[in-house]
C-alpha cells in the first residue's frame, strides 16, 4: 500500500515539474490549488491544450473547473482568463469580451492584504490585468474592420489607454504597454492622424531600447518612418529607415528577416520618390527575401494538393473499398445460401430465392459503382476549378511581377545608360560623334516601349491609384474619333490588389471586344459598389451579336470570361441582338483591402 502511494506521489510530482507553463498565473503555490492537487492539473492541462492550439479539449476542461462551488477569488481570475484567451485565439470575440469583462471583475474584488505573498500576487495580477484590457482593444478593432463604426475605434484606444495607466512594475508589462502604443498608433494612422501616431510610435521606440530589444526596436522604427512617409517627409523617413535597418545588420533570426524586408521595400519607394537610384538596389534585395519566402510557402502548398487531389490514390482506396464489399457480399451470399439448404424444404423455393438474391447483390453493386464513380468525378471537377483559379492568379501575379520588373528595373537601368551618354557628350566640347546621339535616340525608344510594354501587362494606374483612375485611364486612352467611351463611378474605394487586378482585366477584355467586334461609335462604362458587391455595367450602340453563338470555340473571349467570374463567385448576363447593341452586366462580392495587422 506504502509502496502504490510513493508511486502515485511521485506521478504527480513529475507532471507538476514537466508542466511548461510561460502565461501569467494569478496565484502561486500558497493559494488555494496547492490543497487540491486535482484541481490544479486539470488546469495545467488545459493550459497545454491552448499552447498546442486543442481549443476544444482546453475549454471543455476550463468549463469543468469553472463550475466547481469552492473556487478562490485567484482561482477564478486564472481560469477566467484562460477560457478569455481561447476565445480570443478562436476569434469568438463576444464570448472573449464576456470572460475578459469577469477576469477584470474578479482582480478588481481581490483583497490584497488578506493574501500572502502580497508582492508576487500584485506583481502577476497586473500583468493579466494589462493583458486583459490589450486585447478588449484588439477585440473592438476587430470589430471595427468589420462594421467600421466609429464607437469601435474610440473603444479600442480607450483599452489601450487604460494599459497605460498600469504601473510599469517589470518588463512583462512594459512589453505589454510597447505594443498598445503601437497598436494606437496603427489606428492614428489609418485616420491620417499623424502628430498623435508619431507619439504614440516613439513610446514604443522608447520601450524596446529600454528592454535591449533590437528586433522590435527596428519594427517599431518602420511604423515610424512609415508616419513620415505618410506625411511626405521623405527625408525623415529615409533617415529613419537607414536606421531601423543599421540596428538589426548582424541579426539572423526570421524575425529579423521580416522586418529586414519591410526596411528594404518601403525604403525602395521612399528612394524613388527622392529619385535616388539606389531605389532598385534595395527593391531587389526586398524581392530576393520575399521570393525565398514565397518559394518556401509555395512547396508547401503543392505538397499540400498533391496529397489532397491524388487521384491514383483516391482511385485505389475506391476500388479496395468496392472489392471490400463483393467479398462481404459474397461471404453474406455463401452463408445465405448453407442455411437456405438447411432450412428450406423445396428445391424450387432455394432456387427462386438465390435467384432473387444474385439479383439484388447486382442492383447494389452497380448503385455503389455509380457512387464511387460520382464522388471521384467531384473530386476531379473541384480539382480542375482549383487549377484554373491558380492558373488565372499566377498569370495574373506573374504580369505584375513582369511589369514591375520593366518598369522599375530595366527602365531605370536605360535611363542610367542615357544619362551617361549624356556625361560623355559634354567631355567633347561640342565635336561629340553622331553616334552618341543616335545611341541616345535608340535607348529612349527603347525606354518608351519598355513603358508601354509594362503597361500593357498591368496597369501602373491601377497599381498606385485604383480601379476608378485605371478605368478612366483606359476609356482614354482607347476613345479616338471613331468611337468615344464614357465613364461613370458611383460609390468605388480601393479593394484587394489581386481583386482589382482582376477586376481590371474583365473589363478590359470586354472593351478589347467592343474595339474589336461591335462597330459602335459610343460605349459607357458604369461601376458602382452597393452593400458589399460590385455592379458593373457595359453599354455599346453596336451591331450586337448573336447570343446562341458565344457557345462556341473562343467565343469573344466571353466563356473565358464568364469561367472567371464563376471563381470569384459572381454573376454575369449579357444582353444583345444583331443591330441593337449589347449590354452586360456583371456583379461580384466585393474583397476587402486588408487591414494592418496588430501586435
Amino acid at each position: 500500500m506504502k509502496l502504490n502511494l510513493i508511486i502515485i506521489l511521485g506521478f504527480l510530482i513529475c507532471n507538476l515539474v514537466n508542466l511548461k507553463n510561460k502565461e501569467v498565473v494569478l496565484s502561486n503555490t500558497t493559494s488555494s490549488f496547492v490543497q487540491k492537487d486535482s484541481l490544479k492539473i486539470k488546469y495545467y492541462k488545459a493550459k497545454n491544450f491552448f499552447k498546442e492550439e486543442k481549443y476544444t479539449n482546453a475549454l471543455k476542461i476550463a468549463q469543468e473547473i469553472l463550475e466547481k462551488t469552492n473556487l478562490t477569488l485567484d482561482e477564478k481570475v486564472s481560469v477566467n482568463y484562460l477560457i478569455a484567451n481561447i476565445f480570443y485565439a478562436t476569434r469568438s470575440n463576444q464570448n472573449a469580451l464576456k470572460y475578459y469583462r469577469k477576469t477584470l471583475n474578479y482582480i478588481t474584488s481581490i483583497n490584497v492584504d488578506n493574501i500572502q505573498n502580497q508582492i508576487d500576487l500584485s506583481f502577476n495580477r497586473d500583468i493579466i490585468k494589462a493583458e486583459t484590457l490589450l486585447k478588449y482593444g484588439n477585440i473592438f478593432y476587430r470589430l471595427n474592420s468589420i462594421e467600421n463604426l466609429k464607437i469601435y475605434k474610440d473603444s479600442s484606444l480607450y483599452f489601450y489607454n487604460e494599459v497605460e495607466k498600469i504601473p510599469e512594475l517589470n518588463s512583462n508589462i512594459l512589453e505589454v504597454k510597447s505594443r498598445a502604443y503601437s497598436n494606437s498608433s496603427v489606428i492614428f494612422l489609418n485616420d491620417s492622424l499623424y502628430n498623435k501616431a508619431e507619439i504614440y510610435a516613439k513610446k514604443a521606440i522608447n520601450i524596446h531600447k529600454k528592454q535591449n530589444n533590437k528586433v522590435n526596436e527596428s519594427g517599431a522604427l518602420v511604423n515610424l518612418a512609415n508616419i513620415y512617409l505618410s506625411e511626405s517627409n521623405y527625408n525623415e523617413a529615409k533617415k529613419t529607415y537607414y536606421k531601423a535597418l543599421d540596428l538589426i545588420k548582424n541579426i539572423k533570426s526570421s524575425k529579423a528577416l521580416m522586418v529586414r524586408e519591410k526596411i528594404y521595400f518601403n525604403l525602395a519607394y521612399n528612394l524613388y520618390i527622392l529619385k535616388d537610384y539606389k531605389a532598385y538596389v534595395f527593391q531587389e534585395l526586398s524581392y530576393n527575401i520575399k521570393d525565398s519566402l514565397r518559394d518556401r510557402e509555395v512547396r508547401n502548398m503543392i505538397e499540400e494538393l498533391d496529397a489532397k487531389y491524388d487521384f491514383k490514390s483516391a482511385k485505389k482506396l475506391l476500388l479496395k473499398e468496392e472489392e471490400n464489399k463483393r467479398l462481404k457480399a459474397q461471404r453474406t451470399f455463401w452463408i445465405i445460401g448453407i442455411g437456405g439448404l438447411i432450412v428450406i424444404l423445396s428445391l424450387l423455393y432455394g432456387v427462386n430465392f438465390y435467384k432473387l438474391k444474385q439479383k439484388n447483390l447486382g442492383l447494389e453493386l452497380s448503385q455503389t459503382q455509380l457512387i464511387q464513380s460520382q464522388k471521384i468525378e467531384k473530386i476531379r471537377s473541384d480539382s480542375q476549378v482549383r487549377i484554373l483559379n491558380a492558373t488565372i492568379d499566377g498569370k495574373e501575379s506573374e504580369r505584375k511581377q513582369i511589369a514591375e520588373t520593366l518598369h522599375d528595373s530595366v527602365s531605370a537601368l536605360l535611363s542610367s545608360a542615357n544619362l551617361h551618354l549624356q556625361a560623355t557628350k559634354g567631355k567633347f566640347n561640342g565635336k561629340a560623334p553622331v553616334e552618341i546621339d543616335k545611341t541616345r535616340e535608340i535607348i529612349t525608344e527603347a525606354s518608351q516601349k519598355i513603358r508601354d510594354l509594362s503597361h500593357t501587362l498591368v496597369s501602373s494606374v491601377l497599381l498606385k491609384f485604383g480601379l476608378k483612375f485605371a478605368i478612366k485611364d483606359m476609356a482614354d486612352k482607347y476613345s479616338n474619333s471613331r468611337i468615344e467611351i464614357n465613364t461613370n463611378f458611383g460609390e468605388v474605394k480601393r479593394y484587394q490588389q489581386s481583386f482589382e487586378i482582376k477586376i481590371y482585366n474583365i473589363i478590359q477584355e470586354f472593351v478589347n471586344n467592343i474595339l474589336k467586334h461591335s462597330k459602335a461609335s459610343l460605349a459607357n462604362i458604369d461601376l458602382e459598389e452597393k452593400d458589399g458587391k460590385l455592379f458593373l455595367t457595359i453599354t455599346d450602340n453596336g451591331i450586337g451579336f448573336d447570343k446562341t453563338q458565344i457557345t462556341q470555340k473562343d467565343g469573344l473571349g466571353i466563356n473565358q470570361i464568364d469561367a472567371r467570374i464563376k471563381i470569384m463567385k459572381g454573376v454575369f448576363h449579357i444582353d444583345s441582338s444583331k443591330n441593337n447593341g449589347t449590354k452586360i452586366k456583371v456583379e461580384l462580392p466585393v474583397v476587402e483591402k486588408e487591414q494592418p495587422n496588430l501586435v
